[in-house]
């Protein structure tokens, strides 16, 4: 067996654990608000988003996974080295989304895979092999890192104020309603979570998907980056997998560490973050789930009452945001810098 061969079912199979660690460390931003509010028990949440987890990616596009794969040119790179840059970066990503996973900190897993492939890129094949995307920008078109970038910027902001905005809406409409209203906002979530799961697999599954295809592509086994429809099916299947797995450390942060969240507030985040992260996946913007389902809590919690948002809280996990990209990628340096021992100077 070659090691072509061997090295690009080693990607593919890391890409899948990657999706597999995406939807496992993302597990609570879905149930968080859900789990909060108790507008479900454990295996109804498992029910409701797993089924639309898997839905997403077979039904939401491939605009997200045609950005992710190509704001990397890797096609003037040697076969084998190529793959083991691609190799490298998911392995940052991967450890990185471990590590914040097992000390219960809502980072990002999109930063954490820009990041890792950045730092094996440059590391590798040097700067001019990742798709910046400033002189496109100076004519008006957003690509490559400058694309990808924004939408993990604007997201979270957006995410803030339609959270803001939203709950004020929310009030409005049942100004004066009797507690038994809650029962309704209940049942309301499953409508909500159902939504929030499937933008979730439409926008995450697919930076696998890209990733995958790209694998693919370098190692010769398709003409063209045009996802088959057997990627889209294991990459749904592996990032369901991962949030069936329950990852949910995370949910105190989410659901009790920012804001006290009630029935309105958990349908108002469900229905805010669904709405950005589905749009953004018609687009091609690949976002992060942590972010907007953290900030679209800020929001709700700012304006309803800014003095009992744990603002510190907030702190401590932007904080984490900006150093995830520099971490994974010194991460996926030292993991090429392994791989290329390991092959002989590949």
């Amino acid at each position: 067996m070659s090691t072509l061969l061997i090295l690009t079912i080693a990607t593919v199979a890391i890409v899948l654990f990657f999706d597999y660690t995406n939807g496992f460390h993302d597990a609570a931003n879905i149930v968080a608000t859900i789990i909060a509010s108790r507008a479900m028990t454990p295996i109804q949440a498992v029910i409701i988003v797993g089924t639309f987890e898997f839905l997403g990616p077979l039904f939401g596009g491939t605009a997200v996974a045609n950005t992710i794969g190509k704001f990397v040119t890797l096609g003037d790179v040697a076969a084998v080295l190529s793959l083991a840059i691609l190799m490298s970066g998911l392995v940052g990503a991967i450890v990185w989304n471990l590590a914040t996973w097992y000390f219960g900190i809502p980072s990002s897993s999109s930063h954490a895979l820009v990041g890792g492939l950045i730092g094996a890129v440059i590391v590798s094949a040097g700067p001019d092999n990742v798709v910046w995307g400033v002189s496109q920008l100076m004519h008006g078109q957003m690509t490559g890192i400058m694309k990808v970038l924004a939408a993990l910027i604007l997201s979270p902001l957006i995410g803030f104020w339609a959270g803001f905005l939203i709950l004020r809406v929310m009030q409005v409409l049942l100004f004066a309603a009797k507690p038994s209203a809650n029962t309704g906002l209940r049942y309301a979530q499953f409508i909500t979570a159902a939504g929030l799961a499937f933008s979730h697999g439409a926008n995450d599954a697919q930076k696998s998907m890209g990733m995958l295809t790209l694998a693919l592509l370098l190692g010769g086994f398709i003409p063209t980056f045009e996802v088959p429809f057997w990627v889209m099916l294991a990459c749904a299947t592996a990032i369901t997998l991962g949030i069936l797995s329950g990852g949910w450390r995370i949910v105190r942060t989410l659901g009790f560490a920012i804001y006290r969240v009630r029935p309105i507030h958990a349908l108002s985040s469900q229905l805010t973050s669904a709405i950005v992260i589905l749009t953004a996946s018609v687009i091609g913007a690949p976002v992060s789930t942590t972010h907007v389902v953290a900030t679209s809590i800020m929001g709700i919690g700012a304006s309803e009452r800014p003095n009992a948002v744990r603002w510190k809280k907030a702190k401590d996990i932007a904080i984490t945001w900006l150093i995830t990209i520099p971490g994974s990628a010194l991460v996926a340096v030292q993991t090429f810098a392994l791989v290329n021992l390991f092959l002989g100077k590949v």
